[in-house]
């Protein structure tokens, strides 16, 4: 194993600048690939972590303004931060006579005019909800596309650093004017470690893409979900106080 590693690092002090500068840019590639799958790895585990935690407290206190409480201590929940931001947004109905302190709340009759108001803010809600959600859903792709890039990209450029490498090995060829197995193997050995690199490389980004973008969708489900629920809730109080 040891001689097969040092094999490996002699081919690659040995091949051409060429082959060597595309190497270098393929391991450019799996540094930056490999810092972003994990900083994205930890991020989604925390946030699949906290929204379950955010979600259990909020269907459990039924008190908005305790979940609000609660969202504040779960920064790493995209569906605490949608939650605050829309409490926020609601708590400027509250200037309209809707206590927000909890899901249940009473109005006086004959207020028709501050009803239709109240349900008319309801709008500011679901459209300040609809940017929370677009922004968390920016925020959960942020560098993910790199991963893609890389996947569609690594496999060329090696490919580019091994046929510039046999290039370069048949023209030492013609040079020394020999075409045997011992002249030619060398350089084509060195020139097909692009290529294999290149493969090292893309392999992981494509695969950690394809999971990052699946749970993306599913935080982004749960967003819409959480949203729709949180509307019916604001909706049904409101229906509650036309009752009375």
């Amino acid at each position: 194993m040891g001689s097969v590693e040092l094999d490996i690092f002699s081919m690659i002090i040995n091949a051409s600048l060429m082959v060597q500068f595309v190497l270098l840019l393929l391991l450019t590639f799996s540094i930056s690939s490999w810092a972003i799958i994990i900083i994205k790895f930890r991020y989604i585990r925390r946030a699949i972590k906290e929204s379950g935690m955010f979600t259990e407290f909020f269907w459990r206190s039924r008190d908005l303004s305790a979940a609000f409480a609660k969202a504040k201590q779960l920064n790493g929940s995209p569906i605490a931060r949608v939650f605050r931001i829309g409490y926020v947004e609601l708590r400027k109905l509250g200037q309209s006579g809707i206590p927000i302190s909890t899901v249940s709340s009473t109005h006086s009759e004959g207020d028709s005019s501050g009803l239709n108001g109240q349900f008319s803010g309801t709008d500011n809600v679901k459209r300040a909800l609809r940017r929370a959600i677009n922004t968390e859903t920016t925020r959960m792709t942020e560098l993910v596309p790199f991963l893609a890039t890389t996947g569609n990209t690594a496999p060329f450029i090696g490919l580019f650093g091994t046929v510039w490498g046999i290039m370069d090995s048949f023209h030492g060829i013609g040079l020394k004017g020999s075409a045997n197995l011992a002249v030619v193997a060398p350089g084509i050995s060195e020139a097909l470690i692009a290529t294999a690199a290149g493969l090292a490389v893309a392999i992981p980004a494509v695969i950690a893409f394809n999971y990052f973008m699946q749970k993306v969708r599913i935080i982004e489900s749960e967003l819409n979900s959480f949203s729709a629920d949180f509307l019916n809730i604001i909706e049904r109080d409101l229906m509650r106080v036309e009752g009375n």
